[in-house]
């Protein structure tokens, strides 16, 4: 198998603290395409009954790379970067990530599939705000080529 036997159920830290930008929020929307309202003009979130602008729902994903990033950089893990491919992304939300958001993730390795000589990598990020409440949790499968 091209990952460590033991990588099921490994539990990484708590990332840094990212406080969400209004303009990272509309910079995210504007690269995915949205054109809502509500993640553009301040205005309008507001009218909504939002603090602040919404970022669109796959936002999440600026967090739940920086407990990717822990994952790729743990070398007792044998994820090598150079062999991976992105297989599956979902989130679940609990409520909308909004500009001022606090958010701090943890990432833990769900399931380990080997699959013709490759390794199917799932992990579950769970995004808390500055409340420690949960906000939206980032379920990632990644494929991890064998070396045949």
């Amino acid at each position: 198998m091209p990952v460590a036997a033991d990588l099921l159920g490994r539990e990484y830290p708590d990332t840094e603290p990212y406080l969400v930008g209004r303009e990272k929020v509309r910079e995210f929307a504007r690269a995915v395409g949205s054109t809502d309202p509500l993640s553009l003009d301040v205005e309008a979130a507001r009218a909504a009954g939002h603090p602040d602008v919404v970022a669109p729902p796959t936002f999440a994903v600026v967090v739940q790379d920086l407990t990717l990033r822990q994952l790729l950089s743990d070398a007792t893990a044998g994820v090598d970067f150079a062999k991976v491919v992105h297989g599956d992304q979902r989130f679940v939300a609990s409520r909308p990530i909004v500009a001022g958001d606090l958010l701090t993730a943890r990432m833990t390795i769900s399931d380990v599939k080997t699959l013709g000589g490759n390794a199917m990598v799932t992990s579950r990020t769970v995004v808390r705000d500055e409340r420690d409440e949960e906000v939206v949790t980032a379920i990632s499968t990644l494929v991890v080529r064998g070396d045949a």
